[in-house]
């Protein structure tokens, strides 16, 4: 028997750091090469935007890539007893929520199922089509000191960590490739195959092909990154409560062209916040009329709504003998041991040994106790409660080294086995679905260890992957279908949302936006060095220009401190800096991550680093954009061009990855139509401030060849004009060159090509196309002779004028696109939801 979750030495296969399950061909890893598999697999999860926590805060998710590995015998009987655990939880379920024998029989304890948070009478009667109510499980194990495996708690409402699981396994396969590749490993395809086939077997019947969704509480919620994962694996769009109303009984999503029907939601928000109208009133995470919805037998919920009944210790205490009279079996996976309290034997037990026990609260919200960590005034307070309150409460026995279950999230916490070397406790986390009649348990799971007694990724807990050895009669690959191949049809899907939509257009437009940022910068940045030192010269005075154009003249200006140039590359806290556009990229990216392929997050985490280490290195005081001012002339730009180099090769690796890798769908125009419109934007207010006021002809030739390098546009420039070319020659180039992916013109007709595949909702579009015609007759009226002519006072009043025009038309289009296309309902309400209510925010 291989010994699991050990965090000592230099793998977690067995303690001492054996690797003697491996093949005999297969070379053992040596310390090195783990050494550079965990820096590899630290490379890889922040290059594909793997995260625990909020968006707001969210943390790298951790990885040791040294497998847990459990062998084929042991796990046959784990997975035995993990499928008949979820047959019993799901018989549990639909006594329940049907004719509730088990409560009459006083087999269950009305009490615990009663007051228990997750039982939900407004869902009383509801049936999954199928025959069973428990689709998806989740189980958290542990190793008592004597090897036993035992149950620390079921997952029923909304499972997390399958998709944790999957790209550990992906990126292990990467880092300890020898070994992953010689190594027979029962894979996880399976279970994912199963849980998609098992989300279209449980729609309603009037659905013969499905639409499915997968409900999200949003960026908020601390695990976006599984939710959003597991999307991509499924292939299901990833809805918010926001997204999607019910009408006529039945769920839709908005889509930008109107509404279509959901007939599945995969939910990971929690049953009690799904339906504002008919369980907890002031709940923005849900949908008002969704219990109706399935009520009327239009919609199918999974896990569905009132499963988290389940996860409750009462229940826990009850399984061995809710098995032999449900099951008529012994429990294969014993619990491990639980007194509820409700019982007054199982009270007195708990009161007696507070001291040696894990107290667990009934409810989710609560926080467990470690007793033994507990002073004597504390034992006596908790005793207090629980006597005042004993069904609120259950004690649970020490497992190994004794961990607290963190009933307070649905993260992959809980007690588990301390480690033989005594540095750390470990749990393992397994699932299990609903498929054609029976359970299919994945092939292993998500391994968490510790170096405390609490197991939680809020407290830096580690994950591993979990390898569950194949036989010899196994092959090592997934097994194809056997059957033929059945005719290809496209199916029928769920189109994106406004949210959606909206996301991936602001994802355009920051990318467009800090690559411009970049642009112009760098050539500051080049400038600043060769002339700095000589402000009066023709460069000098050329730089000048171009320093006062890095700010928006129009935004309000901070008196009180000029940003430097490391400010506008850095400072996440300024708008106008390429650090705070690279922030709402990623943003927009990680919203609409179901959307975008998983290479476009290995650029964005690279740009991320090369930001964050520029700026962790204080190169000068806080001086603003003073020319002046600077003693080294250098000082003000040591170590930006690199990182300004590396920032655009990450946004044109983007653009590549988007150009060749989304299909052109709604989303993909809007994506681009966010990108046409921001350049645009950005080349009108470029040529604004630069161009328009009086120059020197040789300052202004500066300034010329500085704009058109900024704009990615100089070797044409050289090419195709005289060298004596000017003003006139750069409005013809970034104005009217509809053949010059920079110029306005481009972007116009882009625009409208982008806009005319994109479906209008109720609104008319008729304003947003008559400032676009109006911008393209502009840009064919424009004379670049004339519009480069100087009145008496060597303005260009005609150019700024029309560059005005132009810039305010721009601003207008981006409104109606918002106005258009974007326009998201005001939020639904209970009638007795207090606007001030301070936690109708909070994600579960």
């Amino acid at each position: 028997m291989i010994d699991v979750l050990s965090s000592a030495g230099p793998n977690g296969a067995r303690p001492g750091g054996t690797w003697d399950w491996l093949p005999e061909q297969a070379a053992t890893p040596s310390e090195s090469d783990l050494a550079r598999a965990r820096s590899e697999a630290e490379g890889l999860l922040a290059d594909h935007g793997v995260t625990y926590g909020a968006a707001a805060e969210h943390e790298p998710w951790r990885l040791d890539p040294a497998p847990v590995v459990i062998d084929e015998d042991e796990w046959s009987r784990l997975e035995a007893g993990i499928a008949q655990r979820a047959e019993l939880l799901d018989a549990v379920l639909q006594d329940l929520y049907g004719p509730r024998r088990l409560l009459a029989d006083s087999l269950l304890p009305p009490t615990a199922a009663v007051a228990h948070p997750g039982f939900l009478r407004t869902v009383d009667g509801l049936r999954l089509p199928g025959g069973r109510e428990l689709v998806l499980t989740a189980t958290d194990l542990a190793r008592d000191d004597d090897g036993t495996w035992l149950a620390l708690a079921d997952r029923t409402q909304a499972p997390s960590g399958a998709g944790y699981a999957m790209e550990g396994r992906r990126v292990v396969a990467q880092v300890l490739e020898g070994v992953y590749r010689q190594t027979p490993i029962q894979r996880l395809g399976p279970f994912f195959r199963a849980l998609r086939q098992t989300l279209h077997d449980v729609a309603p019947p009037s659905a013969p092909q499905p639409r499915i969704a997968l409900l999200t509480p949003g960026p908020g919620s601390e695990t976006a990154f599984d939710q959003a994962y597991l999307a991509s694996m499924l292939g299901l769009p990833l809805v918010e409560g926001s997204d999607l109303v019910v009408r006529d009984g039945r769920l839709w999503v908005r889509g930008l062209g109107g509404t279509e029907p959901v007939d599945v939601l995969l939910r990971r928000v929690d049953a009690a916040w799904c339906d504002p109208l008919d369980l907890r009133a002031g709940s923005r995470l849900g949908v008002p009329g969704l219990v109706r919805a399935v009520r009327a037998g239009n919609l199918s919920v999974v896990n569905p709504l009132g499963s988290g009944v389940l996860e409750n210790p009462a229940v826990i205490a009850a399984l061995p003998r809710l098995a032999r009279t449900v099951l008529d079996q012994d429990l294969l996976l014993p619990s491990a041991p639980t007194w509820w309290c409700g019982e007054p034997s199982s009270a007195s037990y708990v009161l007696e040994h507070l001291a040696e026990l894990v107290l667990v609260p009934l409810s989710r919200e609560d926080h467990g106790v470690l007793g033994w960590t507990l002073d004597a005034t504390q034992r006596d307070e908790l005793a207090t409660r629980i006597s005042a309150e004993p069904w609120r409460w259950a004690g649970q026995a020490r497992v190994g080294g004794g961990a607290l279950l963190d009933v307070a999230g649905d993260d992959g916490t809980g007690p588990g086995e301390q480690d033989r070397s005594g540095s750390g406790v470990g749990v393992l986390r397994t699932f299990a679905v609903a498929h054609r009649g029976a359970y299919t348990v994945m092939a292993g799971g998500l391994a968490r260890v510790a170096d405390g007694p609490v197991v939680s990724s809020r407290t830096g807990a580690v994950a591993k992957d979990v390898w569950v050895l194949a036989g010899a009669s196994e092959p090592a690959a997934e097994p194809a279908d056997a059957g033929g191949e059945a005719p290809v049809a496209r199916r029928t899907g769920v189109g994106i949302s406004s949210r959606t939509a909206e996301n991936l257009f602001w994802l355009g437009r920051y990318a467009e936006r800090a690559e411009d940022q970049a642009r112009d910068l760098r050539v500051v940045v080049d400038r600043w060095d060769d002339f700095h030192g000589r402000p009066r010269s023709a460069g000098g005075r050329a730089l000048a220009v171009l320093v006062g154009a890095l700010v928006d003249p129009d935004a309000p200006a901070d008196a009180a401190h000029a940003p430097t140039l490391r400010e506008l590359a850095l400072d996440r806290s300024r708008p106008e800096s390429i650090a705070a556009s690279i922030a709402g990229l990623g943003n927009a990216a990680a919203a609409v991550r179901d959307q975008l392929s998983t290479d476009t997050f290995g650029p964005l985490a690279r740009i991320d680093r090369a930001l964050r280490a520029e700026r962790a290195r204080q190169r000068v005081p806080e001086q603003g954009l003073d020319l002046g001012r600077f003693d080294d002339a250098r000082a003000a730009t040591a170590g930006l061009r690199p990182v300004l180099d590396r920032t655009l090769e990450g946004l044109l690796a983007v653009a590549g990855i988007v150009a060749e890798g989304l299909v052109r769908d709604v989303g993909w125009h809007l994506l681009d139509a966010g990108r046409r419109l921001e350049r645009a934007q950005h080349v009108v207010a470029a040529l604004r401030r630069t161009l328009v006021d009086p120059l020197p002809r040789t300052v202004e030739a500066h300034v010329v060849d500085s704009v058109v390098l900024a704009h990615d546009s100089a070797i044409t420039f050289r090419r195709r004009y005289p060298e004596d070319a000017g003003v006139t020659a750069v409005l013809d180039l970034l104005l009217l060159d509809d053949a010059n992916p920079r110029s306005l013109a481009f972007q116009i007709e882009r625009l409208r090509r982008d806009l005319s595949g994109v479906p209008m909702r109720s609104r008319p579009t008729d304003e947003r196309d008559r400032l676009l015609a109006q911008l393209g007759d502009l840009v064919v009226e424009l004379d670049p002779a004339a519009a480069s002519a100087r009145d008496t006072d060597g303005r260009r009043v005609r150019l700024a004028e029309t560059l005005d025009s132009m810039h305010w038309r721009l601003l207008a289009v981006a409104d109606e696109i918002e106005k258009v296309h974007f326009a998201r309902p005001v939020t639904a309400r209970a009638l007795d939801d207090p606007w001030d209510a301070g936690d109708e925010e909070v994600a579960p």
